[in-house]
């Protein structure tokens, strides 16, 4: 991959020094997507791994076919489902904590499966770094798409194959950061649940999340990161941008304070989709920067 300046090839040199202490599985899924250009996430998974230290990776075979929705209304489900396993099988077991280059943000749900049953006393905490919520169900999501519904799967709702049992990951265990594009059905349970939610300018003030976190009473962090978190002046490669986001010093910042605060038990960086190959240059030396802090 060619780099369009020097930032970029250090991060890239780093991390192929550092990436031995950390490993990485690779999902290019762009089934759980509603996007016209859900390819394209491949494009974004291809191109982050191959910044990556290869000896440190795992590539997932994500099946070439779109899948069928098994008679319910989450598209492609079939296909979600088997990926889903594949990613719990790739996360489970290993030195280092897994993190999890997708792909649309259903990666996520293999990768949290792995890390909860593997903590029988439920002592992880989810920090949720979207800018969407993700907790629409079957019945509430328009499109049909299961990235929509990927938060609410994990913590035991949603379509049969998908969901977490009942407690792996309960709603005072997780904290929204970022989050500024709810749907009305969102926000009822949100208010509901009784889930921590902070504003992007939390990002700025990241002992406000490490606080959060550490109300939760948890003593290990699983971090998903949907890069719209990030605004979208910041990061081109978004398919569905939403303004007034977060700053990447900000964002990185605040993983920094994270890790540096609790253990990682896994992570995942989804929903990177450049417009193409060559256009993901840009991107990289930001995305880099955000796998080095998890890293």
């Amino acid at each position: 991959m060619r780099h369009s300046d020097k930032g970029t090839d250090a991060a890239a040199r780093r991390l192929r020094k550092d990436g031995q202490m950390a490993r990485f599985v690779i999902v290019p899924q762009w089934q759980g997507s509603s996007s016209s250009r859900a390819m394209q996430l491949v494009d974004g998974a291809t191109a982050i791994a191959g910044d990556l230290p290869r000896s440190a990776c795992t590539f997932v075979e994500v099946p070439a076919e779109a899948g069928e929705s098994l008679d319910t209304s989450v598209r492609r489900l079939s296909t979600l489902r088997r990926v889903r396993e594949l990613v719990q099988q790739a996360v489970v077991g290993g030195e280092e904590p897994a993190i999890v280059i997708g792909g649309d943000c259903g990666v996520s749900v293999g990768a949290v499966a792995a890390v909860a049953a593997d903590d029988p006393d439920g002592d992880i905490a989810l920090v949720w770094l979207d800018a969407h919520a993700d907790l629409h169900t079957p019945e509430t999501v328009v499109s049909g798409a299961f990235h929509g519904m990927v938060l609410r799967a994990i913590l035991g709702e949603g379509v049969e194959g998908m969901t977490l049992p009942g407690g792996a990951i309960t709603p005072d265990r997780v904290v929204l950061v970022g989050t500024r594009d709810l749907a009305a059905p969102e926000e009822d349970y949100i208010a509901r649940a009784g889930i921590r939610m902070l504003p992007v300018e939390s990002l700025a003030e990241p002992t406000s999340v490490v606080a959060a976190v550490a109300e939760t009473g948890a003593s290990r962090v699983f971090l998903h990161i949907d890069v719209d978190v990030l605004d979208p002046a910041a990061l081109t490669g978004l398919a569905f941008p939403v303004p007034f986001g977060a700053q990447p010093a900000d964002l990185i910042a605040t993983i920094k304070a994270l890790r540096a605060r609790f253990p990682l038990a896994g992570a995942a960086i989804t929903e990177f989709s450049p417009s193409s190959p060559d256009d993901a240059v840009d991107d990289m030396g930001t995305i880099l920067r955000i796998v080095g802090a998890l890293v």
